[in-house]
């Protein structure tokens, strides 16, 4: 089961980027191309989220490299609004929650 989940904010632990989690993957779904070119390589057995980062790229990384973001803030990136609909109580919102 995956730790983290569409909406929630994390920080890469290695690279010090934070983003938001747009999809998640049961385990690494890249070509094997693209995993043998990833600098770290960690386990493909384990979920991999597909991330918006602060500032305005996009990643793709394991949950062994990631954490919780505990900034609060928002991410400023041109593709927030067409995942999500608001952000509250530190994270973001694919509809307007109950």
């Amino acid at each position: 089961m995956a730790k983290f989940q569409v909406g929630d904010l994390v920080h890469h632990v290695r690279y010090d980027y934070r983003g938001v989690v747009v999809k998640v993957d049961c385990e690494c779904r890249a070509s094997e191309d693209w995993y043998q070119g990833n600098r770290t390589q960690p386990d493909r057995a384990q979920p991999w989220y597909h991330m918006l980062v602060d500032g305005g790229r996009e990643t793709y990384v394991a949950e062994t490299s990631v954490e919780p973001d505990a900034s609060g803030g928002t991410v400023d990136h041109p593709l927030v609004d067409d995942f999500f609909t608001m952000f509250l109580g530190g994270r973001y919102h694919r509809y307007c929650p109950n």
